[in-house]
């Protein structure tokens, strides 16, 4: 992607931390499995969703939007954190370049902070945006692909049988064919929800779980076995987030492909999975492997190695077009709905206007870029501190 035309130059970069609660009625639902909605052990009830948003503007005056959403038990950092980090240091890698030499903007922060994939991940969105608007494109194309309709997995959380069901009844019949549960309070009743909802739904729907690391690793081979017979896609993070090697032995003694999500942040963390034989399926977000460079590396691995691709989060609304738009660039490779939970799950995205996912499919966005306008009100309301701009000198 680097280039040497006279593109126009980055020249700021507006950084804001927000947190948006959930709607009342996923608090309700959550809480009825202890507050998370899943096995994570974490002790804190999870009741919304903590971002950094970023504003990039070059000379011409082009925005490019950013968002990247953290949650202490999984990424283990926060907005203000981010924000510090691209104010002391990788803000320099980036003001004064064009949006179009990402690749080098990608490689000189990589070589100047370890890890941080969240902050640097920020910076690469935004650049994607702002190429979009600068050649009035959608964010797609500059990525090699072009829009498409997308089907979309529901989130079922956690909770007893017959409530999961009962949620997945009603997302099946707004037009989604795929599932994702969470699973991991015991074998016997991962077996139980599965056998419901095979019983309530037959072969209709496409299933995959989530364990978010529920079992040792001879307790997951286990309880994948226990249901395997009820065909499933993909099992998720079975095992603690830093056991590679416990993946790797679980993925060796079932036949449901893994995939890390916990524990994955980098496409070197990707890279080792695969090469330990520890997944089947590579799982992509904003945040991990950090960003849309990363990203696109990250799928055409997954690629050449024949393996799936799944893309998740449940994030806001800049972050949702982001994923989309990714899911269309690399549309026929994918394997596997993509599941994208925020417009259900938040009280507001920050945009203005809709992303349309009717009938279980998410559209790209029209428009240059992400297509996607930043609600400045929102912003303003779900702010928790104040916006750190950062200026070319």
């Amino acid at each position: 992607m680097d280039s040497q035309d006279k593109t126009p130059r980055i020249v700021s970069i507006e950084l804001t931390p927000v947190v948006i609660p959930f709607q009342e009625i996923v608090r309700e639902a959550m809480s009825k499995s202890g507050g998370l909605g899943m096995a994570i052990p974490a002790e804190e009830a999870w009741t919304g969703i903590d971002c950094a948003i970023c504003k990039m503007v070059d000379e011409a005056g082009n925005v490019g939007l950013g968002e990247s959403y953290v949650w202490w038990p999984e990424t283990g950092t926060s907005p203000n954190q981010i924000i510090e980090v691209i104010r002391q240091a990788l803000a320099r890698y980036v003001l004064g370049e064009s949006p179009f030499n990402v690749e080098r903007i990608c490689r000189r922060m990589d070589n100047n902070v370890a890890r941080s994939e969240a902050a640097k991940g920020l910076l690469d969105i935004a650049c994607y945006d702002l190429m979009g608007k600068v050649r009035g494109v959608p964010a797609c194309e500059i990525m090699g692909g072009k829009a498409a309709d997308i089907p979309m997995a529901a989130l079922i959380p956690l909770m007893d049988a017959d409530g999961m069901v009962f949620l997945a009844k009603m997302f099946i019949d707004q037009g989604h064919s795929t599932l994702r549960l969470k699973l991991g309070h015991g074998i016997a009743e991962d077996a139980a929800i599965l056998r419901a909802m095979r019983k309530e739904f037959g072969k209709q729907v496409r299933i995959r779980v989530d364990y978010n690391q529920a079992y040792s690793p001879q307790e997951a081979i286990k309880a994948i076995q226990a249901i395997e017979p009820y065909d499933i896609d993909v099992a998720e993070q079975p095992v603690a987030a830093a056991d590679f090697v416990g993946m790797a032995y679980v993925q060796q003694r079932v036949k449901t492909p893994l995939m890390a999500h916990e524990g994955c942040f980098s496409l070197n963390d990707i890279v080792t999975l695969a090469e330990l034989g520890g997944i089947g399926v590579v799982g992509i977000n904003t945040e991990r492997p950090g960003g849309i460079t990363a990203a696109l590396k990250a799928m055409d691995f997954a690629t050449q190695h024949n393996m799936g691709i799944i893309i998740h989060n449940q994030s806001a609304g800049i972050s949702s077009a982001t994923l989309i738009h990714l899911a269309a660039a690399r549309h026929a490779a994918l394997g596997h709905a993509i599941e994208l939970f925020g417009y259900v799950m938040l009280e507001d995205d920050l945009i203005t206007g809709a992303i349309d996912y009717s009938g279980g499919i998410a559209r790209v966005p029209s428009g240059a870029g992400w297509g996607v306008t930043l609600d400045e009100a929102a912003l303003d309301k779900y702010s928790t501190g104040g916006t750190v701009k950062l200026t070319l000198p």
